[in-house]
């Protein structure tokens, strides 16, 4: 049997990296593609196949993906989108130029990928799509408006897709983790300090108490924080499962959250949300 392939993005780190490590080790052939050039030549030296793809260019995109076609004659099995950044900081300090940029690289270039993508699994009869979203696609918290709004977006984007492929050989999938060992604080301080005027803010103070604190200092992993193998688990059942779920969640946060959603009234969950 012919070895299946997957395109994942966003590997420079964390999930990506893991995901790529594990399904490397479990068979697949991995394309595993960064925004950088200087850690796709990173992991390159890992021996793998990295492919730049930028989501915020879309030149990149179609450029990484013709790699990957050319290198495996026109097929590929699965696509993992997964890189993203957050802009912290509270909406009515966010420029809307801000949202407009993270929404670029954590919605529309996802949206472009798969696009491309949808054709060459149509015209090979099978395919996985996974989209690696997050709690915060279906709650909100505070300081975190301009990620969430894209993962809320990108749920609906994805259960409409799920929908309209129920007629193909694509299963389309979401991945939900909660906190997961990653980068991704330390990558959104840039987008902060270029976006956000917080010592003019109203909230200057909420800020220098509380936001600024967990962005510049390290205190540790969150509580029931999973390392990044946690999602690769899931990861696998979406992808090698006969019958992939629609969701999965990872962390104890994730079931947590969402059962309190389903029983809560708004206000309630308000409550319990604004003290995290």
């Amino acid at each position: 049997m012919a070895q299946k392939s997957i395109l994942i993005t966003g590997c420079s780190s964390g999930i990506g990296y893991a995901a790529a490590v594990g399904l490397r080790d479990a068979g697949w052939r991995v394309f595993a593609s960064c925004r950088k050039a200087t850690d796709c030549a990173r992991l390159q030296a890992e021996g793998f196949d990295s492919p730049l793809i930028d989501y915020a260019d879309t030149t990149s995109i179609a450029a990484g993906l013709a790699d990957v076609l050319k290198a495996t004659g026109g097929t590929l099995d699965a696509l993992f989108n997964n890189g993203a950044y957050g802009t912290p900081g509270a909406m009515e300090d966010l420029p809307t130029d801000a949202l407009r940029a993270i929404f670029e690289a954590n919605v529309f270039g996802w949206h472009e990928l798969t696009r491309a993508v949808i054709p060459v699994m149509r015209a090979q009869g099978h395919g996985r799509i996974v989209q690696c979203s997050s709690v915060l696609g279906f709650v909100a918290l505070r300081w975190r408006g301009a990620y969430t709004s894209t993962k809320f977006a990108l749920e609906a984007l994805t259960d409409t897709l799920r929908l309209e492929m129920r007629d193909t050989p694509i299963h389309v999938i979401l991945i939900e983790p909660g906190p997961v060992t990653s980068d991704i604080r330390v990558n959104s301080i840039p987008h902060f300090e270029r976006w956000i005027d917080w010592q003019a803010s109203p909230r200057a103070e909420q800020y220098r108490r509380g936001l600024c604190k967990r962005l510049y200092e390290d205190n540790g992993p969150d509580r029931f924080e999973l390392p990044p193998e946690a999602v690769v688990k899931k990861l696998r059942h979406a992808i090698e499962s006969p019958r992939p779920r629609a969701r999965y969640f990872v962390t104890t946060p994730t079931y947590l959250i969402s059962f309190l959603r389903r029983i809560l009234p708004t206000s309630a969950l308000d409550w319990v949300l604004a003290r995290v």
